[in-house]
Protein backbone atom coordinates (compact mmCIF):
# COMPACT_ATOMS: atom_id res chain seq x y z
CA UNK A 1 0.00 0.00 0.00
CA UNK A 2 1.65 3.26 -1.11
CA UNK A 3 2.20 5.93 1.51
CA UNK A 4 2.92 9.62 1.03
CA UNK A 5 4.13 11.88 3.82
CA UNK A 6 5.02 15.58 4.06
CA UNK A 7 5.80 17.69 7.07
CA UNK A 8 6.18 21.34 7.89
CA UNK A 9 7.02 23.56 10.85
CA UNK A 10 4.41 26.19 11.74
CA UNK A 11 4.93 29.03 14.25
CA UNK A 12 1.81 28.30 16.33
CA UNK A 13 1.17 25.91 19.24
CA UNK A 14 -0.19 22.41 18.50
CA UNK A 15 -3.75 23.26 19.56
CA UNK A 16 -3.89 26.10 17.04
CA UNK A 17 -2.26 24.03 14.27
CA UNK A 18 -4.75 21.24 14.93
CA UNK A 19 -7.67 23.69 14.86
CA UNK A 20 -6.51 25.18 11.54
CA UNK A 21 -6.28 21.70 10.03
CA UNK A 22 -9.88 21.00 11.04
CA UNK A 23 -11.50 24.21 9.86
CA UNK A 24 -14.68 23.94 7.85
CA UNK A 25 -16.82 26.18 5.68
CA UNK A 26 -15.49 29.49 4.42
CA UNK A 27 -12.40 29.31 6.63
CA UNK A 28 -11.38 26.00 5.04
CA UNK A 29 -12.05 27.28 1.55
CA UNK A 30 -9.85 30.29 2.29
CA UNK A 31 -6.74 28.16 2.59
CA UNK A 32 -7.21 24.60 1.28
CA UNK A 33 -6.39 24.39 -2.47
CA UNK A 34 -7.95 20.91 -2.79
CA UNK A 35 -11.41 21.49 -1.33
CA UNK A 36 -14.23 23.04 -3.37
CA UNK A 37 -17.07 21.84 -1.12
CA UNK A 38 -16.83 20.14 2.25
CA UNK A 39 -19.37 19.58 4.98
CA UNK A 40 -20.12 17.27 7.87
CA UNK A 41 -22.87 14.69 7.40
CA UNK A 42 -25.64 13.22 9.56
CA UNK A 43 -26.32 16.52 11.32
CA UNK A 44 -22.88 16.68 12.95
CA UNK A 45 -21.95 20.18 14.04
CA UNK A 46 -18.23 19.59 14.54
CA UNK A 47 -15.60 17.04 13.55
CA UNK A 48 -15.02 14.06 15.84
CA UNK A 49 -14.38 10.34 15.86
CA UNK A 50 -17.09 8.55 13.86
CA UNK A 51 -18.26 11.72 12.09
CA UNK A 52 -18.71 11.40 8.34
CA UNK A 53 -17.80 14.16 5.89
CA UNK A 54 -18.50 14.90 2.26
CA UNK A 55 -15.74 16.48 0.18
CA UNK A 56 -15.73 17.59 -3.43
CA UNK A 57 -12.36 18.56 -4.84
CA UNK A 58 -11.71 21.46 -7.20
CA UNK A 59 -11.16 18.79 -9.88
CA UNK A 60 -14.65 17.36 -9.26
CA UNK A 61 -13.66 14.22 -7.32
CA UNK A 62 -16.12 13.31 -4.57
CA UNK A 63 -15.50 11.41 -1.35
CA UNK A 64 -17.38 10.44 1.76
CA UNK A 65 -14.96 9.82 4.61
CA UNK A 66 -15.15 9.09 8.30
CA UNK A 67 -12.97 10.25 11.17
CA UNK A 68 -11.39 7.14 12.69
CA UNK A 69 -9.46 9.14 15.27
CA UNK A 70 -9.82 12.65 16.62
CA UNK A 71 -7.45 13.54 19.44
CA UNK A 72 -6.90 17.29 19.76
CA UNK A 73 -4.27 18.66 19.70
CA UNK A 74 -2.07 15.74 18.66
CA UNK A 75 -3.63 13.74 15.83
CA UNK A 76 -6.55 13.07 13.55
CA UNK A 77 -7.22 10.30 11.04
CA UNK A 78 -9.82 9.59 8.41
CA UNK A 79 -10.70 6.80 6.03
CA UNK A 80 -12.62 6.84 2.77
CA UNK A 81 -16.05 5.20 2.81
CA UNK A 82 -16.97 6.08 -0.77
CA UNK A 83 -14.84 7.77 -3.36
CA UNK A 84 -13.52 7.90 -6.90
CA UNK A 85 -13.88 4.72 -8.95
CA UNK A 86 -10.10 4.20 -9.11
CA UNK A 87 -9.52 4.12 -5.33
CA UNK A 88 -10.18 0.94 -3.41
CA UNK A 89 -8.95 2.44 -0.15
CA UNK A 90 -7.76 5.86 0.96
CA UNK A 91 -6.80 7.19 4.36
CA UNK A 92 -5.22 10.29 5.77
CA UNK A 93 -3.59 11.12 9.05
CA UNK A 94 -2.25 14.31 10.57
CA UNK A 95 0.05 14.59 13.59
CA UNK A 96 1.01 17.70 15.50
CA UNK A 97 3.92 17.84 17.95
CA UNK A 98 5.50 20.75 19.79
CA UNK A 99 8.80 21.88 18.31
CA UNK A 100 10.61 24.92 19.60
CA UNK A 101 8.16 27.81 19.71
CA UNK A 102 5.77 26.13 17.28
CA UNK A 103 4.57 22.82 15.91
CA UNK A 104 5.84 20.10 13.60
CA UNK A 105 2.87 19.05 11.44
CA UNK A 106 3.10 15.72 9.61
CA UNK A 107 0.45 14.76 7.05
CA UNK A 108 0.27 11.26 5.60
CA UNK A 109 -1.90 9.57 2.94
CA UNK A 110 -2.19 5.86 2.18
CA UNK A 111 -4.11 4.42 -0.74
CA UNK A 112 -4.87 1.36 -2.83
CA UNK A 113 -5.93 1.65 -6.44
CA UNK A 114 -8.30 -0.62 -8.30
CA UNK A 115 -8.37 -2.77 -10.28
CA UNK A 116 -5.53 -4.74 -8.71
CA UNK A 117 -3.93 -5.64 -12.03
CA UNK A 118 -3.33 -1.93 -12.69
CA UNK A 119 -1.43 -1.25 -9.46
CA UNK A 120 2.04 -1.75 -10.90
CA UNK A 121 1.41 1.15 -13.26
CA UNK A 122 -1.10 3.17 -11.22
CA UNK A 123 0.71 3.18 -7.85
CA UNK A 124 3.64 5.33 -9.06
CA UNK A 125 1.24 7.68 -10.86
CA UNK A 126 -1.00 7.92 -7.78
CA UNK A 127 2.01 8.48 -5.54
CA UNK A 128 3.20 11.33 -7.75
CA UNK A 129 -0.26 12.94 -8.01
CA UNK A 130 -1.16 12.57 -4.34
CA UNK A 131 2.37 13.65 -3.40
CA UNK A 132 1.86 16.89 -5.29
CA UNK A 133 -1.56 17.30 -3.68
CA UNK A 134 -0.37 16.77 -0.12
CA UNK A 135 2.63 19.05 -0.67
CA UNK A 136 0.37 21.85 -1.97
CA UNK A 137 -2.09 21.35 0.87
CA UNK A 138 0.50 21.32 3.65
CA UNK A 139 2.17 24.41 2.17
CA UNK A 140 -1.23 26.15 2.15
CA UNK A 141 -1.85 24.90 5.70
CA UNK A 142 1.46 26.47 6.80
CA UNK A 143 0.42 29.77 5.21
CA UNK A 144 -2.97 29.52 6.96
CA UNK A 145 -1.15 29.17 10.28
CA UNK A 146 0.24 32.67 9.59
CA UNK A 147 -3.01 34.16 8.21
CA UNK A 148 -4.55 36.59 10.73
CA UNK A 149 -8.12 35.88 9.52
CA UNK A 150 -7.75 32.09 9.79
CA UNK A 151 -6.09 32.39 13.19
CA UNK A 152 -8.82 34.72 14.45
CA UNK A 153 -11.48 32.24 13.28
CA UNK A 154 -9.93 29.27 15.07
CA UNK A 155 -9.37 31.24 18.27
CA UNK A 156 -13.06 32.22 18.52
Amino acid sequence: MPQIKHEVYVPVPPDVAFAVSQTTGEVRLRWDPFVKVQHLLDGAERPGKGVRTFTKSREGLRMVSKYVSYNPPTNVGMTMLKGPWFLQTFGGGWRFAPEGDGTRAVWKYTFTVKPAWLRRIADPIGTRMLGRDIEQRITAFAAACRDPEVLAAVRE
